[in-house]
């Protein structure tokens, strides 16, 4: 199991770059714009640069749902290798069989 600091920084991260997604999305566009000038730019990029670092999507990091586990991440599955393992063991993953020989 992850630290639950560690677990819960991710999730503030994740709440902080929903609630400046758009807000970063249309500063990205203006500062992005060939017609503008390059004042207007340019200050777009600074306001661009005020924002909270969380806020920015880069930061968040894959987590397993199950035990926190940042590395050995399945994005379908939003799990790590060891939680799919474990849980296929038990039977509580539908279609999925253990081998072993």
């Amino acid at each position: 199991m992850a630290k639950t600091s560690a677990i819960e920084r991710n999730r503030k991260r994740r709440k902080m770059a929903a609630q400046f997604a758009e807000k970063r999305a249309e500063l990205k566009r203006v500062a992005r714009d060939e017609n503008l000038s390059l004042e207007e730019r340019f200050q777009a990029r600074m306001k661009l640069a005020e924002l909270p670092r969380n806020s920015s999507p880069v930061r968040i990091r894959n987590r397993c749902e199950v035990s926190g586990r940042p590395r050995g991440y399945y994005r379908k599955l939003k799990m790590s290798r060891i939680a799919l393992r474990e849980l296929g063991s038990q039977g509580m993953v539908p279609g999925l069989v253990k081998s072993s020989w």
